[in-house]
């Protein structure tokens, strides 16, 4: 949650910071501002309600000289969207300012010892709390910026990225984080920091991953990082591999269709150097070295959130029926909190987009602690959860900038795929010949997506019937259900329809209930078992007056002739059809959402990374 961009440097911040900003407004856009330091030795503060665009109209021409400045866009924890709310927030003598992402969780305390000393709060958040902290402990103890920002972190209890500027040190700016991202671009004597990678690649490629509760001093030409006990560490400069044209959205309307139409080509490069049908392997580098452990663990735990809980559900699906392995899937919020029954050698493996995700994050640290062996599977490469895990495989999805996420979800699965079909061949629960006809039906995946995008505009036709709906059903069966699950998602997030994803044999004990000719039910009826209890649920659907719409394979005639409408998709291996049968749920759920008026890449109340538990 909320985007940080800073700038010091050589050149003007603004534009750096403004420009930033839109990079990583996926990340919260309740509100907007920036704060520069100008020749005269004073904070010029910005703050706009709203998106990053109603801050530069506030902003309109003004341009201030300054190479100094930090910048913010928020999505909103303690305290409504509003100008004051709005970060950058600045100390009680006007020196010092900081912007943040995270949560204070003891900041009410600390809020009510500061007020005592007689400082005075402008605003509802944590974070102003925080700035007042620093102030505070740097007035008592005459201390500089840094061992001021130090000293008062070593008071807080919860989670934080932030920078902090102070007017008496122009040039200067202090880092640190805590369970929340910063990144810190290395350029030619000028430093952009940031929540993730977007805003620096136009700059530099050279990078620094700050680590847990580590700070930064950045000067206009020297960078160096110190421990909370003020000792200073290594410093280790990477190499991003981003483009920058992965970033922008290439003559689409919105990202999250630029996304979806990407599928084949990230689907296919999660593939790259894992699968070859033609020699006859699958495998993850990152498994390689510990399938044996794997292969003989009891069991495998998969935690996640929202549409990576989804990817996990497929997952435990492929595993258990190819590899034999019994999986078990945990919501990550969920995890930690109900005392779960880990075992020291067990497996237990994190997935998220983000890499970055709190609630995923903590369970992955309280299964370490529990002695689990741990696996990461994330998309961004650097992130939290790829260095804490005991091993993992990025996705190779490239950046995913639309809230709701479609291509990191079969990217997971796809990697998921991978992971069961060499655990199944090193297991030898399936025969080498079935192995191999997998394989090749595999590398065919990315081709028939593209197929099933050709029904864009049969989708689009859809989706004028849906977009009046109030609610929505999606059924499925088997691997299915997840992907109805997803379906159901998608709709929720961008379009708000009220939407719910149910297995199709559980309709009968209750949500039948909800059937009329007003309720759209959309079917994955891709199955190749169970498809005449398929063709059941159809039935009694239209027998109540629902208006049925069916995901069915090429070919498929029953259901085609019952159904409202019927989406076909191109024949595969049955453990694969996800990877096809969500891709028109994913459209569909895009065009209700522009037929409705919403904005899809920044739909209300969400943002990319969930960052805060």
């Amino acid at each position: 949650m909320c985007g940080i961009v800073a700038y010091n440097g050589v050149n003007d911040a603004l534009p750096v910071i403004i420009k930033g900003l839109k990079r990583l407004e996926y990340r919260g856009y309740d509100s907007a501002g920036l704060v520069l330091q100008n020749n005269n030795g004073s904070l010029d503060v910005f703050k706009k309600k709203g998106k990053v665009a109603d801050l530069e109209k506030l902003l309109g021409d003004i341009r201030i000289a300054s190479t100094l400045g930090i910048g913010h866009t928020r999505w909103a924890t303690h305290g409504k969207p509003n100008d004051t709310n709005a970060h950058p927030h600045v100390s009680g003598n006007r020196r010092l300012s900081l912007v943040h992402n995270g949560i204070i969780e003891n900041y009410a305390p600390l809020k009510l010892a500061l007020q005592k000393l007689g400082h005075e709060f402008e605003s509802d958040t944590d974070t102003e709390v925080l700035i007042h902290l620093i102030e505070e402990v740097q007035k008592r103890d005459r201390l500089s910026l840094i061992e001021a920002v130090r000293v008062a972190l070593t008071k807080v209890v919860g989670a934080y990225a932030i920078v902090v500027m102070d007017i008496r040190q122009p040039d200067v700016l202090v880092a640190a984080r805590k369970s929340s991202p910063l990144v810190i671009g290395v350029g030619n004597n000028e430093f952009i920091i940031a929540s993730d990678a977007t805003p620096i690649i136009e700059y530099t490629k050279k990078v620094v991953y700050l680590k847990d509760d580590e700070l930064a001093v950045i000067t206009k030409n020297d960078l160096q990082l110190l421990s909370m006990e003020n000792q200073e560490m290594p410093l280790s400069i990477q190499e991003i591999e981003m483009e920058l044209e992965r970033i922008e959205k290439g003559g689409y309307d919105y990202f999250m269709m630029k996304e979806i139409h990407e599928q084949p080509v990230t689907v296919r490069d999660s593939m790259l150097g894992r699968v070859n049908a033609a020699e006859g392997w699958a495998k993850l580098g990152g498994m390689e070295d510990h399938i044996n452990r794997i292969i003989s663990a009891n069991r495998i735990t998969m935690v996640g959130c929202g549409t990576s809980w989804h990817s996990a559900l497929i997952g435990e699906y492929l595993i258990e029926r190819l590899a034999r392995i019994p999986v078990e899937v945990e919501y990550a919020s969920e995890f930690r909190y109900r005392n779960p029954v880990i075992n020291n050698g067990d497996i237990v493996m994190a997935i998220s987009q983000s890499g970055e995700t709190a609630d995923t994050m903590a369970a992955l640290k309280s299964a370490k602690e529990m002695g689990a062996f741990t696996y990461g599977i994330v998309n961004v490469v650097g992130s939290s959860i790829a260095r804490l895990a005991d091993a993992g495989s990025y996705i190779h999805a490239g950046p995913e900038i639309g809230v709701a996420s479609t291509k990191a979800f079969t990217g997971q699965v796809s990697i998921l795929t991978i992971l069961a079909l060499q655990l199944a061949h090193r297991k030898g629960t399936i025969s080498e010949s079935r192995f191999r006809e997998l394989l090749i039906e595999f590398e065919q995946i990315p081709e028939k997506i593209k197929k099933v995008l050709e029904s864009d505009q049969q989708i689009r036709y859809i989706a004028e019937e849906l977009k009046e709906a109030n609610n929505a059903l999606y059924l499925g069966r088997g691997k299915n259900f997840p992907v109805a699950l997803e379906g159901a998602l998608k709709l929720k997030e961008i379009s708000y329809i009220h939407a719910e994803g149910y297995p199709a044999a559980e309709m009968k004990h209750g949500p039948i209930a909800l059937i009329d000719e007003n309720m759209p039910i959309i079917l994955i009826a891709t199955n190749q078992d169970a498809y005449e209890k398929i063709v059941s649920n159809v039935q009694e659907v239209k027998a109540r007056g629902g208006k049925v719409i069916a995901i069915v394979t090429e070919g498929e005639k029953t259901i085609t002739e019952i159904a409202d409408y019927a989406i076909h998709i191109p024949a595969t291996a049955d453990v694969f059809s996800p990877l096809l049968s969500v891709i028109p749920l994913q459209l569909l759920s895009y065009y209700v959402a522009v037929l409705r008026g919403c904005d899809v890449d920044q739909p209300r109340n969400l943002a990319k990374s969930v960052t805060v538990e």
